[in-house]
């Protein structure tokens, strides 16, 4: 990455930023920008938002012939039914306070005033009528008089009740497609607004200072080159850009840019709704997130049916998610498919003619020693696969001898692990040799001489360390004890459904409500264990032994939205 300071005449400032945005590979920080065009742009971004929000929601399940609105239109809709409301509130309190003294005429009071005597309303619903100099009776709150008679009231708040339907109808027959596809632009506005804020003007100059990728550095100059010729300047004596590219200062934080290759590309997505990305100095394990991720979702989730659902419901929303996404959730729903092929799990049951396949049975081992074997292989390989890709990373420096040690170790706790919980009768005598290799490498190279007086303690660490790898293989449990549950809790459901002691025409509903609900949980339960358990077997187990800190920001092009 290199650092840009670009520098251009004042008058020119929008000119610059246009050209910039079409070039679309710098990086600004447009997220700590301010001002008065960017607050205004927000603003207009955040009323956009609001509108299509209040359309949808006015709208329900209702079809509707959508008309093209304005935003401005529908807020102002949205404001005089805010107001209508208010009052409709207060003439239903208004009501409930006068409503058990009848439909009486508030001229009434002034009637008997003329004639010597009071009324007074009470809180309660009673009333008395007071001769002039007449003592009240006992405390009670009163009531102030109503400025008009109940059937009026009444009347009225029929009357504002229709002009709110009226204002909902008119908001739901808004076009919100329309207002949505201006998103782009507005989005770009607030950007441009944004790049515009972060410029720095001194006299007839202003600054602005982003990063580039080190392979567009030549497609920047070549920009500056023909900046001129191609007129983006009006006067024939301009300048041109004054620009200074360096590499990042010590202490300096550059974006992280991610290109893994075209197969892979998807998960960057997911990086960004996770909103993680790995520092600058650090590795981009697109590859094996996107890998690993897919098997951790298919396990986690366990069901080919549940697959087929997840599938299902991305081909339905095809045109309304992004590619990447669509991507993404074709290759996970699919993994989840062939996971239920390989473990014959439909819904919670199986299917009789898959029983016997070699697979099937194989992970359904009723000692379920398999899976735990299984899980604990997945988990080695992507430890031992973090620990060599670091030492290969580290081939010119001595250290990488450490993290090739640091691979033994993680594949003697393997070892140990399955011999552990019994799956192997013990640990080989080899492993043993292996392992105290692994110890000299570890103990011998992890710092170097002049690092022992202030990273010493990193080594007398070392059995705290080694027992935490362990504790690593053994995490990747999870994978099967989690999708072991999600298929125990549809099975159980299915078991509910079917074993209900009614006559069979009664029997349907309730069963299929029973496998609605229980499914329907399931799946959310679902959805939630693979934010947990496959987001930390990513980000933790594997990054710790990477050295992958997720401490980066994305970089991020100042482009046009959508190119």
């Amino acid at each position: 990455m290199r650092h840009l300071d670009l520098i251009c005449l004042k008058s020119e400032a929008d000119a610059t930023l246009e050209r910039l945005r079409s070039m679309g590979f710098v990086h600004l920080a447009l997220d700590t920008a301010s001002g008065d065009g960017v607050a205004a742009a927000k603003g207009e971004a955040a009323d956009a938002e609001k509108a299509v929000m209040l359309i949808l929601k006015a709208r329900g399940d209702e079809e509707v012939d959508a008309r093209p609105c304005s935003v401005e239109g529908v807020l102002a809709l949205d404001e005089d039914r805010r107001t209508l409301k208010a009052e409709k509130d207060r003439l239903e309190r208004e009501i409930r306070t006068y409503e058990a003294f009848g439909d009486f005429d508030p001229a009434l009071a002034g009637k008997l005033r003329d004639k010597g005597l009071e009324l007074h309303l009470y809180a309660d619903g009673s009333f008395d009528i007071l001769g002039e100099g007449a003592e009240k009776g006992e405390a009670r709150q009163t009531v102030r008089w109503p400025e008009m008679r109940l059937g009026r009231m009444r009347e009225k708040l029929a009357r504002v009740e229709n002009r709110i339907r009226i204002d909902d109808a008119k908001i739901a027959g808004c076009d919100d497609a329309a207002i949505t596809g201006k998103f782009p632009a507005i989005r770009d506005r607030v950007a441009f607004e944004q790049a515009k804020g972060l410029m720095s003007e001194s006299g007839a100059v202003a600054v602005i200072s982003g990063w580039i990728p080190v392979t567009k550095e030549k497609a920047l100059l070549a920009e500056v080159t023909q900046s001129e010729a191609e007129g983006l300047f009006e006067r024939a004596n301009a300048p041109g850009w004054g620009v200074l590219l360096r590499d990042p200062a010590e202490g300096e934080t550059p974006p992280t840019l991610i290109e893994p290759p075209k197969m892979f590309r998807p998960v960057t997505a997911l990086f960004e709704g996770l909103g993680i990305a790995p520092a600058y100095t650090e590795s981009d394990v697109s590859v094996p997130f996107m890998c690993y991720f897919s098997l951790f979702f298919a396990m986690l989730v366990g069901d080919g049916g549940y697959g087929a659902i997840f599938l299902a419901a991305t081909l339905a929303a095809r045109k309304k998610m992004p590619r990447a996404w669509f991507t993404l959730l074709t290759v996970f729903s699919s993994a989840t498919i062939v996971w239920g092929l390989l473990s014959n799990t439909w819904f919670g049951a199986g299917l009789p003619f898959a029983a016997e396949w070699p697979t099937v049975k194989w992970l359904g081992d009723p000692t379920y020693n398999n899976m735990m074997f299984l899980c604990f292989t997945i988990g080695a390989s992507h430890l031992v696969l973090a620990r060599v890709w670091s030492g290969i990373c580290m081939l010119n420096d001595r250290a990488c001898l450490a993290q090739f040690g640091w691979a033994g170790i993680v594949f003697f706790m393997y070892l140990v692990t399955n011999a552990i919980v019994g799956i192997f009768s013990g640990v080989p005598q080899w492993a043993y040799w292996m392992f105290g290799v692994s110890l000299v490498l570890v103990f011998g190279f992890t710092l170097k001489g002049s690092e022992l007086k202030s990273r010493g303690i990193e080594l007398g660490m070392l059995p705290l360390n080694i027992m935490s790898a362990l504790g690593d293989i053994i995490s990747y449990v999870r994978l099967f004890a989690v999708g072991l549950a999600s298929v125990k809790v549809a099975e159980n459901f299915n078991d509910m459904a079917v074993g209900l002691d009614l006559p069979i025409w009664l029997k349907a509903v309730p069963m299929v409500l029973i496998l609605l609900v229980g499914h329907g949980l399931n799946l959310a339960m679902a959805g939630l264990s693979i934010l947990v358990h496959a987001v930390r077997l990513n980000t933790l187990e594997f990054s710790n032994h990477k050295g992958v800190s997720w401490a980066g920001y994305a970089f991020k092009a100042f482009k046009r939205a959508g190119s």
